[in-house]
């Protein structure tokens, strides 16, 4: 893959920086027990650029989130492109490198099963103290990363994103969390700096504002507060639903937040109320896609309205939305319906996709996930319409739960109060555990293999 320049007709800047300002005094992350600083961070950049393969692009599957950043910024450096797999799973890799041939794959450990070409950083700890030097542009229209979709609503897509257009993208959130945090603020995330939502926040956040972003990726309740206490205050918990749900069930005491960003998917208000109680900080949450980036953010248990962020404009449209944003080339049409308000604000109203239609009657894909979680004793599930008809021309619905405790009877049982019968999941099978991908989505693929390969 070569360098790509885009193809923006309105005027811009030909190179933009590769960081917020030239300080290099400012703490851009957190790692291993101590601040490090712009200066430190350049040093480890320029010298991984300089070991690099010339080649034109590299799977960036460092896990360690500080190495993520040093090897995101030298392959930018180096005019190479971030190739971003929905996961680090072998299959995932080796899908994304078998579609640009003559790339490589970079990490920070030493993989037993690792993947053709693969090249480890060297130690970052080992390196010696190097002078600052020029302050690093990129040119505005090198692509520096291609972000895949999750492949929740079928194959991974690939989305190509230059440095001004992440620049741009940027910019909504930033404004947005400096309004509510200040312009100086610590970031921990739960999400990977791989998927779009992670790398938007938790990698351009710290390289593009006054924001110092924790090295690690805390799973678990406890590692989340260890991983909070290690970064001083005003604290900003990057997390999603899932995350925030098992926060809140483990109730583990976490260090002060000042407040909480979730995206990947729809946050339930009650969630979203119920975890502004238990810390005391405004839940906010960010629409968009890894097609368009972030376009709108709300306070989810006080608005259903979202607020677009500047520069963005809707166009409802009978399959979706055309959006404008200044991150996107051109106008692009998203699967979900919105609706306008007068204020400029809008609402959603589900995806098309998501829309059934039985024996006369409708209903949503989502609302019947939000009954079936509402099931007492339910803890995860989803419903999903299966791709076959039966013989009667209709494409079944169906669902996996978890729910320790309880049997398919009597979840059907409770969710006939809730929904019309001819949307009642069937089957409904009982899991251990959905097959959540690390941002919490769920690939429609590993949902059909646990409901037994129906298709």
């Amino acid at each position: 893959m070569a360098i790509v320049y885009d193809t923006y007709q309105h005027e811009a800047p030909a190179r933009l920086p590769l960081l917020h300002a030239p300080d290099p005094t400012r703490v851009l992350a957190w790692r291993a027990g101590r601040a490090v600083g712009v200066a430190e961070f350049l040093a480890h950049v320029r010298a991984v650029a300089a070991a690099l393969p010339a080649a034109g692009a590299a799977v960036n599957l460092c896990e360690d989130r500080y190495a993520f950043l040093v090897a995101f910024c030298a392959l930018a450096l180096r005019g190479q492109a971030n190739l971003l797999p929905p996961s680090r799973a072998p299959q995932a890799v080796a899908e994304v490198m078998a579609a640009h041939p003559g790339c490589y794959a970079l990490g920070e450990r030493a993989l037993t099963a690792a993947p053709p070409g693969y090249q480890r950083l060297p130690p970052l700890d080992e390196m010696a103290p190097a002078a600052v030097g020029d302050w690093p542009q990129l040119p505005a229209g090198q692509v520096v990363a291609v972000n895949y979709t999750s492949g929740s609503t079928g194959k991974p897509r690939a989305n190509v994103k230059t440095w001004r257009a992440l620049h741009a993208d940027t910019a909504g959130n930033r404004a947005m969390l400096q309004a509510v945090l200040g312009a100086r603020f610590e970031l921990v995330a739960t999400v990977p700096p791989q998927h779009m939502y992670g790398m938007e926040t938790s990698v351009l956040l710290p390289l593009l504002s006054d924001v110092g972003v924790h090295a690690g990726q805390p799973f678990f309740p406890a590692d989340v507060a260890a991983a909070l206490a290690e970064v001083p205050a005003p604290r900003l918990l990057v997390t999603t639903p899932v995350h925030l749900r098992a926060l809140l069930a483990a109730e583990v005491a976490l260090p002060p937040l000042a407040a909480v960003l979730s995206a990947t998917a729809p946050l339930p208000v009650e969630l979203a109320q119920a975890a502004e109680a238990r810390y005391g900080a405004p839940v906010r949450e960010i629409f968009g896609s890894t097609e368009t980036g972030a376009i709108a953010s709300r306070r989810t248990a006080t608005e259903e309205a979202w607020t677009p962020y500047a520069g963005v404009a809707l166009h409802p449209q009978p399959d979706g939305t055309l959006v404008e944003a200044p991150q996107l080339a051109a106008p692009l049409v998203l699967a979900d319906l919105a609706s306008l308000a007068d204020d400029g604000r809008f609402r959603l109203r589900g995806r098309q996709a998501d829309l059934l239609e039985i024996a006369g009657k409708r209903a949503s894909l989502g609302d019947l996930t939000r009954r079936l979680l509402a099931v007492p004793g339910v803890r995860d599930g989803v419903v999903v319409q299966l791709d076959e008809a039966d013989a009667m021309g209709v494409r079944r619905i169906a669902a996996l739960a978890v729910a320790p405790g309880l049997d398919e009877h009597a979840i059907l049982a409770a969710l006939r109060g809730a929904m019309d019968p001819v949307f009642l999941p069937r089957p409904l099978k009982l899991v251990e555990a959905l097959p959540r991908n690390e941002t919490g989505k769920l690939p429609r693929a590993a949902l059909l293999a646990l409901l037994g390969g129906r298709a």
